[in-house]
């Protein structure tokens, strides 16, 4: 489906919303005098419905007691599976039956990535090389099996390109999440890379800049050390990415799902899943994709595929 993500505009709108604000690491501050975007969690209504292209896209906040993990109804579940004189849960299902499959996508280019600015949690939105890279992904994801759902961090550069790709692969309900957001980057933000470098070379503070050399066996006091400015550690991302990543896997055993986020919380899901492999020299590029199986009797993680941008090939952006 060929759609313009720069067409978009607002059908529905919750009664009683505020602008977000940061919800991890004290930060996620942003920029309003270029756009309003709203907070899920704080409207009292359900939905927000979106515009993009033929298909309707309904932007909604999962509901109170929606495939709840670990809640009454899920205990009372397992107390009657326990019961049972039935085969216990999952006898003779394959691997692929007892797991899920998550294909964490990055978002298209910004502006701000083809300038080499540290972005964070500020929201520059896509360029128009971002929205082919974009549509070019949905198309393969199209071709491929067909998600179940379509999660998507709340910053406009990952939820436009979110939009894009369920549209393309019929899903209407795109799932926003602060807890999908990129790494916060503190005072770092808006600065140049090379600025931000040798500002974190001036002072200790900011020795958990670089994500490339934090790896498994780094000196967890880098891996915790919270960036000056309300920003964010590395495990501090992780924590938050991992979790709800377990989260969205236990609604979808059996199932595709994909999931599109940022450089610095996809690079933080690779190491989780294979922490053998130091990625140390990797990056993780735009519109890539990054597959991941978790069962969901053991709740292991497998990395089997990362940074893939075959479906960009011959493609000039």
């Amino acid at each position: 489906m060929s759609m313009s993500a720069a067409s978009l505009s607002v059908l529905a709108f919750p009664l009683a919303c505020k602008p977000l604000t940061g919800e991890f690491g004290g930060g996620g501050q942003r920029d309003n005098r270029h756009h309003a975007l709203y907070s899920l969690s704080s409207c009292t209504t359900d939905s927000l419905v979106l515009h993009s292209g033929r298909l309707p896209l309904r932007l909604r906040r999962p509901r109170t007691g929606e495939k709840a993990v670990g809640g009454a109804a899920s205990s009372r579940a397992q107390t009657n599976r326990a019961m049972s004189p039935t085969p216990a849960p999952g006898a003779g299902a394959s691997e692929e039956e007892l797991s899920t499959e998550v294909v964490v996508v990055r978002h298209g280019e910004t502006a701000w990535n083809a300038s080499k600015i540290v972005q964070g949690q500020l929201d520059p939105e896509l360029n128009e090389a971002g929205r082919q890279q974009a549509v070019v992904v949905a198309s393969r994801l199209s071709s491929e099996a067909r998600p179940a759902a379509v999660y998507s961090s709340d910053l406009r550069r990952a939820s436009v390109t979110a939009e894009i790709i369920a549209g393309a692969c019929g899903v209407s309900n795109v799932v926003l999440n602060e807890a999908l957001r990129e790494r916060h980057m503190g005072y770092l933000q808006g600065l140049t890379w090379d600025d931000a470098k040798a500002l974190a070379k001036s002072s200790d503070s900011f020795r958990g800049f670089d994500i490339y050399k934090m790896t498994e066996g780094s000196d967890p006091d880098s891996r915790n050390q919270e960036m000056p400015g309300g920003g964010e550690s590395m495990n501090q991302v992780n924590e938050r990415c991992v979790s709800y990543l377990n989260k969205i896997a236990q609604q979808h055993i059996g199932e595709r799902v994909v999931v599109v986020s940022h450089g610095a919380a996809i690079l933080g899901l690779c190491r989780h899943a294979n922490p053998l492999n130091n990625f140390t020299s990797k990056d993780i590029p735009n519109t890539s994709l990054n597959v991941f199986r978790i069962s969901g009797v053991t709740g292991q993680w497998t990395l089997e595929r990362w940074g893939d941008v075959s479906h960009l090939g011959g493609n000039q952006f």
